[in-house]
This record gives structure tokens, sequence and C-alpha cells, in this order.
């Protein structure tokens, strides 16, 4: 490749590298798009449930659609498989054994998108890759020059995400089901930190929606009472068990009385100075309990400011950063900026430990 300078003194082939730097960003709307296609055809429940890798022919038969299409089909399987959606694999049919062909295998990525199994994070692509929904970010611009409090997403949509959720039924089972298959993943990760929960008699999961969290701990640890706090509205018609309650309120205004409070992916919705009327209510809840000394639970991202963790990793928690900043206002935060806020609130005993991929788990004893 030619290296000659040209008159800014750049050369020509970091040129060429820019721009092929440039398109890959600027064409990277296509990832996203082109899973939406692959959820919404239900192709990897189709493979899963043809049991083993499933040829071109064979998924456009499933699929129902044009043999005209086949060559369509076969160009958006291609990138999927290129992005580590499916594994193409060579495989023989039994009336053709002397002929190899390729299939499409499915990978520890796209078996996270099979429908009705553990797990299942396709709910949360219906979320987040809802046209209505993703219109938010066309709005960047104009609210990067505002000079109030409204939400990307408010500008898109002319109300905050909550009201707009309340008006569209259809939009807030989206949001319910993207949050309970989220709360999936965390129940498998608390599976090796049972310890944080011993010696606690009582715990709230406080905004805990349809309590998909409190339900495996209500049925992991028998002997503690779990309770479900969030709007009136959310928690209205549903039914606990004999260690599992439903108690609606508001957790700005008073939270109910507890061992430990657990906050899992709420304070990232928030501002600084909510997040501390948040963390005062929960360190009330704890405070002076039987004469134990109680404890804040939090599950959220702690961005990584000492630059140790994997550039995905990074990449995945900065690109959350920006959608609760679109929907919100709110942030994910470096170790500094959750330091700052726990001792904001008197809270300077706590602890950060790893817990999912991206996730990680704070432990604060007020």
């Amino acid at each position: 490749m030619a290296s000659h300078k040209i008159k800014n003194g750049v050369k020509a082939n970091e040129i060429f590298e820019g721009q092929v730097q440039l398109y890959k960003h600027m064409f990277a709307f296509l990832d996203s798009l082109c899973l939406k296609w692959c959820v919404d055809m239900n192709i990897p429940n189709i493979i899963h449930n043809h049991a083993q890798p499933m040829t071109l022919h064979e998924l456009v038969s499933k699929l129902q659609v044009p043999l005209a299409k086949l060559s369509g089909v076969h160009r958006l399987m291609r990138y999927l498989a290129h992005l580590g959606f499916f594994d193409i694999v060579r495989i023989t049919q039994e009336d053709h054994q002397e002929e190899m062909e390729e299939a499409y295998a499915l990978t520890y990525v796209s078996k996270l998108l099979v429908r009705g199994t553990d797990h299942c994070l396709s709910p949360m692509v219906d979320l987040v890759l809802d046209p209505t929904v993703s219109t938010s970010y066309q709005q960047l611009g104009k609210w990067i020059h505002d000079q109030g409090n409204q939400t990307p997403f408010a500008m898109a949509l002319g109300t905050d995400i909550w009201d707009f959720l309340s008006k569209n039924p259809a939009h807030m089972k989206y949001f319910n089901d993207a949050t309970a298959s989220d709360s999936q993943i965390i129940n498998l990760a608390l599976r090796d930190h049972g310890g944080i929960f011993e010696g606690l008699e009582s715990i709230v999961d406080v905004a805990g929606g349809t309590g998909m969290v409190a339900k495996y701990l209500s049925e992991t640890f028998p002997h503690l009472k779990c309770i479900v706090f969030d709007l009136p509205q959310v928690v209205k018609n549903l039914k606990g068990t004999n260690n599992l309650s439903y108690i609606g309120g508001d957790m700005f205004h008073s939270i109910p009385k507890a061992d430990a409070v657990l906050l899992k992916w709420i304070l990232h919705d928030w501002d600084d100075d909510n997040c501390i009327k948040i963390l005062k209510k929960c360190k009330e809840a704890v405070s002076s309990r039987n004469n134990k000394r109680g404890k804040i639970i939090i599950i959220d991202i702690v961005i990584d400011d000492s630059k140790q963790d994997e550039p995905e990793t990074t990449q995945a928690k900065l690109q959350l950063d920006l959608v609760v900043t679109a929907y919100y206002n709110g942030k994910e935060r470096t170790k500094q900026e959750w330091k700052k806020l726990f001792t904001e609130v008197d809270c300077e005993d706590y602890k950060i430990s790893p817990l999912t991929g991206h996730m990680s788990l704070i432990e604060i004893y007020p």
C-alpha cells in the first residue's frame, strides 16, 4: 500500500485505514438492524428446534420467503455470522453423502436469543431496537444545545419515558419483558454470591418490577422475607407467596424497613441529586434494624477508570451510558463517581465486586 505523504502531512495508508474505520462505524447501524431482523424472523428458535445446523435452503423453506430472496437471506446470515451470531459449518446431507454443504449453527451469543429458554434476551432486543423508541438518538444534536433538562427521548416523543410507557401498554410490555429477561441473567450471577444474603432476615427489592430477582431470592433462601417495592400501578395485581410480598409506594418518599435494600439497575436512571435522595431513603430503611447492621446492595455498572477492562466490555458500558442519558438523563458511573455519591450520604464503608461481564455488585454499610 502506498505510504507517500500528502499535503497535510498524513500518509496515504493512514487515509485508507481511516476510511475503513469511518465506514465501519458509519454503517454500524446495520449490526442492530440485522440483529432485529434475526429476532423478528425467530431464526434462533428455528435453528434451535431443528436440533442441528441448518442449511440455507432449509432455513429459507422454514421462513416461507420467496426463493427469489434466497440470496438476500444468505447475505444477511453471512453478515450475522461475521458478527458472531452464527457459526458456518459444513455438513453432509443424508441423501447426498458425497456432498458437503454449508449450514448455520447457533453460537453462545445467539443461544441467548432462543425464546422460551432460560436466560433469553430477545425481549431486550425488542425493547431497545423498537423504532419508536430508537428515534431518541436522532435528537442528540438538539439535546446538547438545549438549556433545559429534557431528555432526547422526550424531545423525540413529546413526553418522558415513564409517562410514555404508562400510556402505551404494548411498549410497557416490551419494557417489563426486557427487564425480566435481564433479571434472569442477574439471578444466574447471584448463584455464586449467596454469601451476601447470609445473616439477613428481610430484604426490599426497590423498583423491583414484577419481582423476578425477588422470586429467585425467596425460593433460594426460604428463611428470607422478600419485599418487592414499586409504584402502585406496577405491583397492583401481583401475588406473593409465604416469604414474598409486593408493596406499592414511592422510593423518594419512604422505603419499607428491612435488613437490606436491593437496587438493581436503578441508580443509573437518575442524576446525582436524585441518587442521593434515593440512597438516603435506603439508609433510613436499613438503619437500626433489630440492632443489626443493615446494608444496601447495588447491582449496576462501574465504568473502569483504570482501563483494565477488555475494550469490548468498556464499549458496552459506554454504550449503556449513552442509553440512560438519552432515556432518563441518567449516567453510568466510575468508581470515583460512586464513591462521591456514597460520601454524600455518609456511607463510606463499601465494597465493589465483579458480578457479570459488565455489571458489578456494590455492598454499602451505612
